[in-house]
């Protein structure tokens, strides 16, 4: 217990983020184990979308919490990577049999595709500030979703066949579609795991706080907290916002390639508007550049509209209602100070005992 209290407060967060998230994991597995009583058919089939939402989260967090900057277009990088990603899965069926190295392959290059477009985008984003950001990357989102919608993509012997707007593809026996516009992706197979969807949580904490607690994570937060006084001592603040937009679109793509190859089919309107909406929910409920807040309230609002089915049509309502009294609860100074008393009085009594003891 001295070792932790002797620990910088990021590093304490960073290890109780990790051991939350591989305590979750470890309690869901052995769940999963029983036969009788397990985590239901209910809860089975949203642990990767769970994952999925927390990595999604988490890269968010980056942008809006630690860079200080708005984005609703995030659901637009998830778009691309489910894209890509799912498309590389099914281009790679004959040639890699193993498909966890496929799901890996698969979600390393939707990464690298929303990366480079999070670049493209970023050039003249963020030499915008405040609601002109938010509306340009609103703006983008959309963008991104009404281009996929029209994309035609096949492959076969002869390599890959693409066409816009109307599908003129023709492929040679053998071949595939891997995007069908407006029809989406159609998987023919689900290699999208737990596990996978785990793995990934970690990276995206692990690259998150790393950056975070890096000579360029404080450089991000300096130039949040004052641009003008950031710029007066050298540091360039486009550079930098620049690289927390890109982490977070990287990590948003192989999110989208996680979620995508779990499921049978799906279209570019999951990824509309409400999703980024939804995202940056969970964010702002978790508590600003909060990655453990983060990854509660991504698990929790997921998990949330699935068990309340059984209100049917006041399902919504419901939902609505506990957000509300969540975020007045997590917003009182009163409850905020009361549970700060409550863990200075605990670490000043662990502190008398291990005095005393010594």
């Amino acid at each position: 217990m001295k070792r932790i209290r002797q620990m910088k407060r990021s590093t304490r967060n960073s290890w109780f983020t990790y051991t939350l998230v591989v305590a979750a994991f470890a309690v869901v597995q052995l769940l999963r184990t029983f036969q009788d009583g397990g985590i239901g058919a209910m809860l089975e089939g949203q642990l990767i979308p769970i994952c999925a939402y927390v990595t999604m989260a988490v890269s968010l967090n980056l942008v809006v919490g630690i860079s200080g900057e708005l984005s609703l277009g995030h659901a637009g990088f998830m778009s691309l990577g489910a894209f890509a990603g799912s498309a590389m899965a099914i281009a790679l069926q004959d040639t890699v049999a193993l498909s966890p190295l496929r799901l890996a392959l698969a979600m390393v290059f939707g990464a690298i595709v929303a990366a480079v477009l999070g670049f493209l985008i970023g050039i003249p984003v963020l030499r915008l500030n405040g609601d002109y950001l938010a509306i340009v990357t609103l703006a983008f989102g959309e963008i991104i979703k009404s281009i996929v919608t029209n994309v035609y993509l096949g492959v076969d012997a002869n390599g890959l066949h693409f066409s816009f707007l109307s599908n003129s593809n023709e492929l040679a026996d053998g071949g595939a579609e891997l995007i069908r516009g407006p029809m989406g992706v159609m998987n023919s197979q689900r290699i999208s795991t737990f596990t996978a969807g785990f793995i990934l949580v970690m990276i995206a904490l692990i690259v998150v706080f790393n950056l975070v607690n890096s000579r360029s994570g404080r450089a991000i937060m300096a130039a949040r907290d004052n641009r003008i006084a950031a710029e007066s001592v050298g540091i360039s603040v486009t550079k930098y916002k620049m690289m927390a937009f890109v982490v977070s679109a990287a990590l948003a793509g192989a999110a989208g390639t996680l979620y995508g190859c779990s499921q049978t089919t799906f279209a570019a309107t999951k990824f509309d508007f409400n999703t980024s909406i939804l995202i940056l929910v969970f964010v702002v409920l978790g508590g600003l550049g909060n990655m453990w807040g983060s990854v509660i309230a991504a698990t929790a609002l997921t998990i949330l509209p699935e068990a309340l089915r059984q209100f049917s049509n006041y399902r919504m309502l419901v939902y609505a209602i506990v957000l509300i009294l969540v975020m007045l609860a997590t917003n009182n100074p009163t409850l905020k100070q009361f549970f700060s008393d409550l863990f200075a009085r605990l670490g000043g009594k662990r502190a008398e005992k291990g005095g005393a003891a010594e």
